[in-house]
């Protein structure tokens, strides 16, 4: 299947195509797309991956790293959390592992129209939907995980189920786009958005020193408007650092390019595009002599660290010039507008 969509005048910051092609080099025959060279793999990075396949145009690829997680999915629903070599070295069952295939498969479909792939791929996704909702707590909130055994683990993550609450929606537009009915989803979305928006307490396992924390409950559409802005505004000072990018730990001084492309992809979401473009900026001198991009650099000595050059730290970046420049038809996935459009 080739499409083609047109480049914006500065494509010359960087090659969806050379991006893409190195995430490919990085993918094993099976379609599993593990972080590096040699490297494990979890579910949701391999699917940001597949996503960054999608807009460099590597369809064949992208399709073959669904079918792997189609093969490689556990009868729950779930899968394990990290995988190397085939072996199993992360046993626990996380939630939004389970779930996120869900925006993998959207974008996928956005840009391709291959709705005969949807079809294929539907058992995959109400399986992974399914477990994850079926952690849901009483007050809306997800617990993050089972173990090998089970048993839950009654913590639940911000950030985890803001990427949930996402996962869900890209779901009911699948549903909905292959005639299913999913009204429990629904529900359950519901809760989980009131959860997210009005009672951050039930979030016991706190990490609100995390960045993902702080912009994640808007970058999943949990939180929008003005009270998105405000939150963004008010940890601002916090996380981000001028010229640099945003911090993984609000007190470590540790700078990571895919949490900086996300940002930008949440600052688009709710349209503030100075900002989301200066900070994409922020990143053109932070990438290897392949163009391949680091995963994180310590300042102000300007470390790079680690040196491991991952898969899903390209398609962050990938994710977040398609969502400025609109190079492919997914580029608006993560904008609030296109959501509340009453199309999906």
């Amino acid at each position: 299947m080739e499409l083609n969509f047109p480049l914006p005048e500065e494509k010359s910051l960087i090659s969806v195509e050379k991006l893409g092609a190195f995430i490919a080099s990085i993918q094993k025959e099976s379609g599993e797309i593990p972080w590096s060279q040699g490297g494990k793999t979890d579910p949701w990075d391999h699917i940001e991956s597949a996503m960054g396949l999608c807009i460099g145009g590597f369809y064949e690829e992208a399709k073959r790293a669904y079918r792997w997680l189609k093969k490689s999915q556990l009868a729950d629903g779930s899968w394990w959390s990290e995988t190397l070599g085939g072996e199993v070295i992360n046993s626990t069952k996380e939630a939004n592992f389970s779930s996120y295939v869900a925006v993998g498969l959207f974008q996928y479909y956005l840009i391709t129209q291959d709705l005969e792939f949807l079809e294929e791929m539907w058992s995959v996704v109400d399986r992974g939907i399914k477990y994850a909702v079926g952690l849901q707590a009483p007050q809306g909130e997800i617990y993050w995980a089972k173990n090998k055994d089970g048993v839950t683990d009654k913590m639940s993550l911000l950030t985890g189920s803001s990427s949930v609450y996402m996962s869900i929606k890209c779901a009911l537009a699948i549903a909905g786009l292959l005639g299913k009915k999913r009204s429990d989803w629904r529900k359950a979305n519901a809760s989980l958005g009131a959860a997210i928006k009005y009672k951050p307490d039930l979030f016991n396992m706190i990490k609100s020193r995390y960045s993902m924390d702080w912009y994640y409950p808007v970058l999943c559409g949990a939180i929008t408007g003005e009270e998105a802005k405000k939150r963004m505004d008010k940890s601002w000072e916090k996380f981000v650092v001028p010229e640099w990018g945003v911090r993984c730990v609000s007190d470590r001084p540790w700078i990571t390019m895919a949490e900086t492309a996300e940002l930008v992809l949440t600052l688009e979401a709710i349209e503030d595009y100075s900002r989301a473009r200066a900070i994409f900026s922020w990143l053109s001198d932070k990438r290897f002599p392949d163009d391949s991009y680091w995963m994180g650099v310590t300042y102000p000595d300007g470390v790079i660290w680690p040196e491991e050059k991952t898969s899903w730290t390209a398609a962050a970046v990938m994710l977040a010039w398609d969502a400025l420049n609109e190079i492919t038809p997914a580029g608006k996935l993560f904008n609030h507008k296109f959501w509340d459009s009453g199309k999906w």
